[in-house]
């Protein structure tokens, strides 16, 4: 196999299409399918699962498209190593952030770099924390912001800071209007909407309700935070989120939030990368000003609803895994 095979594999799986994959790569399709079957004759396996509905990878294509996609970042790094008269921070860094947080912090994370690191190329991939917990083992992004404040194998952390959890919209409560706290007994039964069960958000809310013994209606799973915000608006069920998640919302566009309390709900932030390759300088750069935006926000009163977790040591901060 060869270098241009393993990057045409990895187009294909990201698109999900030999279609999609040729346009974005300028070649023929069949040019494309030619490749793929030499990889995979080479390789005595198959790769791809095709259907109407375009192309999915087997077990062995899984396995071949996180080793493919490591290899492709190293070759990429080896390449930014060697150019001459630039800086150390120079690269492409990929970095996944749940939506809550890009509403507060992908513009000022874009707008720091370009000031600072004008050879580093931002790559944000926003989306649900269950969705981007599994593209950082797999190499395809470098640094990531999930729920989380604990290390597990093939795994860094540094924890940033704790968010609250409100409750958003009235449906089904008994609460005055004006009420601005809501205990969380008087929570049983409501209708309630949240993320899929593979999300981080869903399973706080979950442990929280049974270790509490109040019941909870779960009447949807809705992996869409502007669609969770409409319908705790609506009035037609509640749902639970930082107050972050507010932050594209007009004014009149927002529903009722209430402070959960007895007990109040947190869930731990932290900028998470994956041993599998090292850290480059470029994502270095990266996680610090991650670090220092989150607590200047917050000093600023842009991100309410977060408590700060102690600065980390510079050496935490400088640490390349591995």
């Amino acid at each position: 196999m060869d270098f241009k095979q393993l990057k045409y594999f990895v187009a294909i799986v990201d698109a999900g299409s030999l279609t999609k994959a040729a346009q974005k790569l300028y070649i023929a399709q069949p040019s494309l399918s030619q490749q793929i079957a030499g990889l995979e004759a080479e390789l005595d396996t198959k790769l791809l699962l095709r259907s109407a509905q375009g192309v999915t990878p087997t077990t062995a294509g899984s396995a071949l498209y996180k080793q493919a996609r490591l290899v492709l970042r190293q070759v990429e790094q080896i390449r930014e190593d060697v150019r001459e008269d630039r800086g150390a921070e120079v690269g492409t860094v990929a970095i996944g952030l749940p939506t809550t947080v890009t509403t507060i912090l992908a513009l000022p994370l874009f707008e720091r770099i370009r000031l600072r690191y004008p050879g580093i190329r931002l790559q944000l991939f926003e989306g649900m924390s269950g969705s981007i917990s599994e593209m950082l083992p797999n190499g395809r992004l470098d640094l990531a912001l999930l729920f989380r404040d604990t290390e597990t194998r093939g795994m860094s952390v540094i924890p940033v800071f704790d968010e609250e959890l409100y409750l958003f919209g009235n449906a089904g409560l008994s609460l005055d209007d004006t009420a601005t706290d809501c205990p969380l007994r008087t929570l049983a039964d409501v209708p309630m909407v949240a993320p899929g069960a593979s999300h981080g958000l869903r399973l706080i809310i979950e442990r929280t309700f049974q270790r509490e013994n109040v019941e909870l209606n779960m009447i949807a799973d809705i992996d869409s935070l502007p669609t969770l915000v409409a319908i705790a608006r609506s009035g037609l069920a509640c749902t639970i989120l930082p107050v972050s998640a507010l932050a594209r919302t007009a004014p009149d566009s927002r529903p009722a939030v209430r402070r959960i309390v007895e007990p109040v709900m947190t869930r731990p932030v932290s900028v998470c990368w994956s041993h599998a390759l090292p850290v480059s300088a470029a994502a270095l750069a990266v996680r610090k000003a991650i670090v220092e935006l989150v607590t200047e926000l917050h000093e600023q009163g842009q991100w309410p609803g977060i408590t700060l977790r102690p600065a980390p040591d510079k050496g935490v901060l400088e640490d390349t895994g591995g």
